[in-house]
């Protein structure tokens, strides 16, 4: 298959417009060969960004197993600023021990790209770890400083100047980025991950589900009526965020190779139609004038 590379805002990078999420990969219910398994699927796919985090439990561990000796086809993202034994989180100390960490674990000499993970903004704005991250690209360790995050965070990290890419959550329930984000990473030429493209797939859940972003987008998908549009949602919802003017790639986590399959499948579909993507915008502008990302 052959899977479009687009340019990852003025890195200098080219990325798969379909990502590989490593969160689902990191639990103890699944095992190295099997994650090993799944990761080399998805290169042969076409798929170069790989993307993880410090939080995502055995990921980065399993990730640098697998990868070693194909570390030259991708792209490794990953997120710190926390969890490092002995050091404060989201401190400039932690910053350099978080990367040394990442280095270790993903069996690299360099990372590709390194966020900074969700912190709050008086943080991100005083802290120092934005600084010490550019700190790290000009040592050569890393090749883009980066943030992930919602809302009023990733839209001050857009417009800061202090980071070259950004990833954020965008998905047909979370359109707040398209606005709010998005035009000042294009007017700046940022690098641009959507997370979270399926928003949690509420298409299939019959029932109410109990808490989170899961139960966030699924009274979203229900409140703006989707749920009787009678759409291949799967398909439909990718699609949307992968071809939404400003993003780079989107990034999917799956355990089963036919879905991702299927995920790859359906980006190299290419755009929705523009009505049906004007349907999906308008809808959400009518309802959720107010709604944030996450929760």
């Amino acid at each position: 298959m052959s899977m479009t590379l687009r340019n990852f805002g003025n890195t200098g990078l080219r990325v798969s417009a379909l990502g590989f999420g490593g969160s689902h990969i990191g639990g103890d219910d699944i095992t190295n060969s099997d994650a090993a398994n799944i990761l080399h699927s998805a290169i042969d796919l076409g798929i170069n960004l790989i993307d993880t985090a410090r939080s995502y439990d055995l990921s980065e561990e399993r990730i640098g197993l697998a990868l070693g000796a194909r570390r030259k086809e991708i792209i490794l993202s990953t997120k710190i600023g926390y969890g490092i034994a002995g050091f404060t989180d989201w401190t400039a100390e932690i910053i350099s021990a978080g990367i040394t960490e990442a280095l270790r674990l993903l069996r690299t000499d360099y990372l590709d790209i390194v966020h900074l993970h969700s912190c709050p903004l008086h943080t991100l704005k005083n802290s120092g770890v934005a600084e010490e991250l550019q700190r790290e690209v000009q040592s050569g360790r890393i090749r883009i400083a980066a943030y992930a995050g919602d809302n009023e965070e990733v839209e001050w990290a857009a417009a800061s100047g202090l980071f070259g890419s950004v990833q954020c959550s965008i998905n047909i329930c979370d359109q707040r980025p398209i606005s709010h984000t998005l035009p000042t990473a294009m007017e700046k030429q940022l690098g641009v991950i959507a997370k979270r493209p399926l928003g949690n797939a509420p298409w299939n859940r019959a029932a109410k589900p109990k808490g989170g972003t899961t139960l966030q987008n699924w009274e979203r998908f229900h409140e703006m009526g989707m749920h009787d549009w009678g759409l291949d949602w799967a398909d439909v919802a990718l699609r949307f965020t992968a071809f939404t003017p400003g993003v780079h790639s989107c990034i999917v986590g799956t355990r089963n190779r036919d879905h991702l399959k299927a995920n790859a499948e359906a980006v190299q579909r290419g755009p929705l139609d523009a009505e049906l993507v004007a349907r999906i915008r308008d809808t959400f502008q009518t309802h959720g004038t107010d709604w944030k990302s996450g929760i």
